[in-house]
């Protein structure tokens, strides 16, 4: 049997998935084939790492599919200057991607095991501008401003807190609303307590854990 050519996968997961949405950036392009997504799959899925699907990494958290990653690194288009906070780190991997372009990253995972994995790879591959923090990011987190910060799971509703946290001519990712229908939404800071909001496009992926939701009205 023939090795699994990892190489091939990954360009052809450039080609027909990354390019064909809308992602043309050669920046994202190239980190896309320098960070190895494979070393941050779940070994039983490594095979599967260049799919257009998401992969599960616990009984609650799913990783994002590759043109799903690949198209938010564009939209936040992290300077070399910038900080960065992301809400759920996941498997690492887009940890990774943002530690490649920002000067720091401050990731929080709510479970510990996936925080734990995750800070692994990224030392092994020598992000140390990368820091992974066991938390509750869904309502915000600290009192620092960044200026990219980004959701990986949805929220039914985005908390004010997170545009607080924005510093000028920051950007913020999340993904907004209920099953079945959410917006990818990407939110400017534009002036003191003024933001510009866009919709890029709709999607499902699951909520962060302790999310804010809409109050519900009760009989």
């Amino acid at each position: 049997m023939n090795p699994f050519d990892y190489e091939l996968a990954r360009s052809n997961m450039i080609e027909q998935q990354i390019r064909t949405w809308e992602v043309l950036d050669p920046r994202v392009l190239d980190l896309l084939l320098e960070v190895k997504r494979e070393d941050f799959v779940p070994p039983a899925y490594r095979a599967l790492a260049f799919a257009d699907l998401e992969l599960p990494l616990s009984a609650r958290a799913r990783m994002w599919s590759p043109k799903l990653e690949a198209r938010v690194l564009q939209e936040l288009a992290p300077a070399a200057s910038d900080r960065v906070l992301e809400i759920g780190t996941g498997s690492g991997y887009f940890c990774a991607l943002l530690a490649s372009q920002a000067a720091e990253v401050t990731s929080v995972e709510i479970d510990p095991a996936l925080a734990a994995d995750a800070r692994a790879k990224l030392a092994r591959r020598g992000h140390a501008n990368a820091r992974v923090e066991v938390g509750d990011g869904a309502r915000g987190y600290g009192n620092d401003t960044y200026d990219v910060i980004v959701l990986t799971g949805s929220t039914p509703i985005l908390p004010e807190r997170f545009l607080a946290q924005l510093a000028p001519g920051g950007r913020l990712f999340a993904v907004v609303g209920e099953e079945p229908v959410m917006k990818a939404r990407l939110l400017r800071w534009s002036a003191p307590d003024s933001h510009v909001a866009v919709d890029l496009f709709e999607t499902v992926i699951a909520p962060l854990e302790n999310a804010a939701a809409p109050a519900r009205f009760q009989f």
